[in-house]
């Protein structure tokens, strides 16, 4: 037991000073660390912390755009929100921090794949979000949100629309028709569900896509059939959550 805590405690002063942020609370940086998967876990596990965080990050960045982009309209700001608080980037951001050697899983999730794993890396980035704006509040989360987003903000490609509705204006454009998405499957846990979507557009072969909540699962499928058509390079499309 003794050196359980003292492994814990060691892996708090190494994530605070990748952070930038010491925790009065140091429970709350362990349970923003702690995946579902492990049951019974003394301080809970991350996922109402999640909820809290997105909310929080949400706002911040908002808060960025409104203040940097003084010109822009609510349509640009929008798409510009909506990339930078998508899972594709809090997953960068988990990595830049390498979050990935001090999160805490079950023995199930440590076999996932790749790309389900870096929406566990993305999950954590929020609930970290909601952890240090518990423990210190909105200024030392803006800090740590303006830190590790602003410079992505004001990136030239922050502006680029998201998969979902880039296929929609294309298929409008050169078919006349709305494209059509359908669940096709849906397994794992349910505390990390995978749903497989479908996406018809009449006139070309449907295209598939897989992640963890429907709604992302169909940027994944929408991304797949316009690299597919050539409408966008490959590696192009945002995989939102």
């Amino acid at each position: 037991m003794k050196r359980a805590t003292k492994k814990q405690a060691e892996i708090v002063v190494r994530v605070q000073d990748r952070i930038g942020h010491v925790f009065a609370n140091p429970v709350r940086l362990e349970r923003a660390l702690t995946h579902a998967s492990i049951r019974n876990p003394a301080g809970g596990n991350y996922e109402r912390l999640e909820f809290l965080g997105d909310r929080v990050l949400g706002l911040c960045v908002a808060e960025l755009l409104f203040s940097q982009f003084s010109e822009a309209s609510e349509g640009e700001m929008s798409v510009r929100l909506n990339q930078l608080v998508s899972a594709q980037t809090c997953g960068e951001v988990a990595d830049e921090l390498g979050l990935h050697e001090f999160i805490r899983t079950g023995a199930d999730v440590k076999k996932m794949t790749d790309k389900r794993m870096a929406n566990v890396r993305a999950d954590v980035v929020e609930s970290l979000i909601a952890a240090i704006y518990l423990d210190a509040g909105l200024e030392a989360a803006r800090a740590f949100i303006h830190k590790n987003w602003k410079t992505r903000a004001l990136a030239d490609d922050a502006a680029r629309r998201d998969a979902k509705t880039e296929l929609q204006e294309w298929a409008h454009a050169r078919f006349g028709v709305t494209p059509v998405y359908k669940v096709t499957d849906r397994s794992g846990p349910d505390h990390d569900p995978v749903f497989k979507v479908d996406v018809q557009v009449d006139g070309t072969e449907p295209a598939s896509g897989e992640s963890r909540s429907k709604r992302a699962a169909e940027q994944v499928a929408a991304t797949a059939l316009l690299e597919r058509e050539g409408v966008w390079q490959s590696g192009a499309g945002k995989d939102d959550d």
